[in-house]
């Protein structure tokens, strides 16, 4: 199955986690990396299966290249398409802010007909606020934080990867048997 992982990054952070902890979890799929100021319309529609990767700045803003893509990202038919979403951020130094790019990308998805797998367990983490809280007991996707728990990041990933392995596992499932 072919995997479309698009990021945007300004530090290298977002490319480094992606290299050395996300990349070999995600066999057996087929995983094109895509850096979003490399992102073509057509990414959008010729495949069904994304990871997005995105690191919140400062007062909960996206990082520059998904602000600088967003109202392109608002226009897209996500109908059909599943979507799941990891992101960065500093549960301690930005906590009424944390990870809040994951949160703010969900709520276009959900918009615009998407359905986001990968919902990840909030209570493992010390914040005030964030835009990706989905409900009292997750958030829409993955947080890392690599500023203050950069340990648990290869833990959160592992844990992470084989939630989206059953997910997709089971939508597949549900796909082949809509089309008998």
């Amino acid at each position: 199955m072919e995997v479309k992982l698009i990021f945007g990054t300004d530090t290298g952070n977002t490319e480094y986690v992606i290299e050395t902890y996300l990349l070999d979890l995600l066999n057996p799929f087929e995983v094109e990396v895509i850096e979003l100021v490399n992102i073509t319309d057509e990414v959008w529609k010729d495949n069904n299966l994304f990871i997005l990767g995105v690191p919140t700045w400062y007062d909960g803003v996206l990082q520059s290249d998904w602000e600088d893509y967003f109202d392109d990202f608002k226009e897209i038919d996500f109908k059909g398409k599943t979507v799941a979403i990891f992101g960065l951020g500093d549960q301690i130094g930005y906590s009424e802010f944390f990870v809040d790019g994951i949160g703010i990308l969900a709520e276009v998805i959900i918009e615009n007909g998407g359905n986001i797998i990968g919902h990840w367990p909030s209570e493992d983490y010390d914040f005030d606020e964030s835009k990706a809280v989905m409900n009292d007991e997750y958030l829409y996707g993955l947080a890392i934080d690599e500023d203050n728990e950069d340990d648990l990041t290869h833990y959160r990933f592992e844990k992470w990867v084989e939630k989206l392995k059953t997910e997709i596992k089971s939508i597949s499932a549900k796909t082949l048997k809509s089309q008998v």
